[in-house]
């Protein structure tokens, strides 16, 4: 009995490694608008490094679904809601279980069979399961996916573990409910995502395998569909993509000003470059390039506000300015709140969703080998993007009012950020 019990043991300590390893990585996003950022990357961003420098490894630092731009599709959309919603009912789902076990446990009730234990055996773990889903879908890290991956894995490692001690605990009234519950879904839908019967070594295999092969192979298919939807305007050396959908149309003329004052915009013939367009106060602009301490998020001291919206508001948290959260706490109008802090001083009346003015941030993609990259192609995961300057234009007239280089930096310096 020695040997069982160390290799449990071993299993349980295992486990809960990979998942903690797993929350620091999908917690990132939470970190990262916080103020302790910093404290978080002065130990994990060499790991990002480290991976950025090998072929075969710099996939995981890429992101897999749209996290700047407003996903331009319904598609996209659905996919973008469904995090929201997994990640919430995950975790009340977690609670209440936690609660039912830990009753049980005092009242001494013994195998916990009611609630949702009444249909599959591990709902606690699957609860996680699905705010960890819905966790890679709110900050959709390829790492975030590999991370939770290895979770399942030892989730089903550690789900066996604890049915072996139960059936050393409980004998036959365990074995009972054993036979007539499923493991992580209910015994009727089981026999469709079973790999079937097989033997044990056989089975400790496939599964792990069949784990990673849906999980990064939903992500690798998620990120084509993404690449593909993004709405591209291109001409010459520049690509145009926009950060919100109403945008789209503005972007033949914010190009033809661009190419016509190309020198402004400090842009090189020989050079190729991704130019995202948002309004002028875009929140998320920081992760883009240092264009104004206003978008450091981690200083603004609202994390609890942005968290609670980037969650319970899909996509308005994309158009929300640091002015609306900072009016939300002085408790003023947001619409002047907004004219007050607007960047390029426009502060007559006026409906700030009918401004023509818009800004660009351009960053030089640099690629290996000759020829143009545009589109798609230049979210490649072979590709650097470094930033080089923002200007403010007029998307109607072309007219560029104000150019601005910048460091070939973010607002969080040399750390990887969502390009799309």
């Amino acid at each position: 009995m020695a040997r069982p019990h160390i290799e449990g043991i071993a299993t349980r300590i295992t486990a809960r490694i990979g998942i903690v390893a797993f929350f620091v990585m999908a917690f990132e996003i939470m970190i990262m608008i916080s103020p302790f950022a910093f404290f978080f990357y002065s130990v994990f961003n060499p790991v990002f490094h480290w991976l950025d420098k090998f072929t075969a490894t710099r996939w995981l630092v890429t992101f897999f679904l749209p996290h700047m731009i407003l996903p331009p599709t319904l598609f996209l959309k659905a996919v973008r809601v469904l995090g929201s919603v997994c990640f919430v009912v995950g975790a009340l789902t977690f609670v209440v279980c936690a609660i039912q076990v830990y009753v049980g446990k005092v009242f001494a009730r013994g195998i916990a069979s009611r609630g949702l234990y009444h249909y599959i055996r591990h709902p606690q773990y699957a609860a996680l399961g699905l705010w960890g889903i819905g966790m890679s879908i709110l900050w959709p890290r390829f790492i975030v996916l590999a991370s939770l991956s290895v979770m399942f894995i030892l989730y089903y490692f550690l789900a066996r573990d604890e049915e072996r001690r139960m059936l050393d605990r409980y004998g036959p009234a365990y074995k009972e409910y054993l036979n007539r519950t499923g493991m992580f879904v209910p015994k009727m839908a089981e026999a469709y995502v079973s790999p079937g019967p097989a033997s044990r070594t056989r089975r400790y295999v496939a599964i792990p395998l069949l784990i990673i092969v849906v999980i990064i192979g939903s992500g690798t298919a998620l990120r084509e569909v993404t690449l593909h939807s993004l709405p591209y305007a291109s001409a010459g050396n520049v690509t145009l993509v926009s950060m919100l959908p109403e945008d789209n149309s503005l972007s033949a003329g914010v190009l033809r000003g661009i190419l016509k004052d190309s020198g402004r915009a400090s842009l090189s013939p020989d050079k190729d470059y991704l130019g995202y367009v948002m309004p002028v106060d875009y929140a998320m602009q920081g992760m883009i390039a240092d264009t104004e301490s206003e978008y450091h998020l981690y200083k603004q001291h609202h994390t609890v506000s942005m968290i609670a919206e980037w969650v319970l508001h899909p996509f308005q948290h994309l158009r929300a300015s640091p002015s609306i959260h900072m009016a939300a706490m002085h408790h003023v109008d947001p619409v002047m709140a907004r004219r007050h802090h607007c960047p390029i001083g426009l502060k007559e009346a006026g409906d700030c969703a009918a401004c023509s003015y818009r800004r660009v941030i351009l960053v030089n993609v640099e690629h290996p080998g000759a020829g143009r990259y545009a589109g798609a192609r230049l979210f490649s995961v072979n590709t650097a993007r470094v930033p080089v300057s923002f200007i403010d234009i007029n998307a109607k007239t072309g007219e560029i009012i104000d150019a601005v280089k910048v460091r070939k930096a973010t607002a969080w310096e040399d750390v990887p950020t969502p390009a799309m």
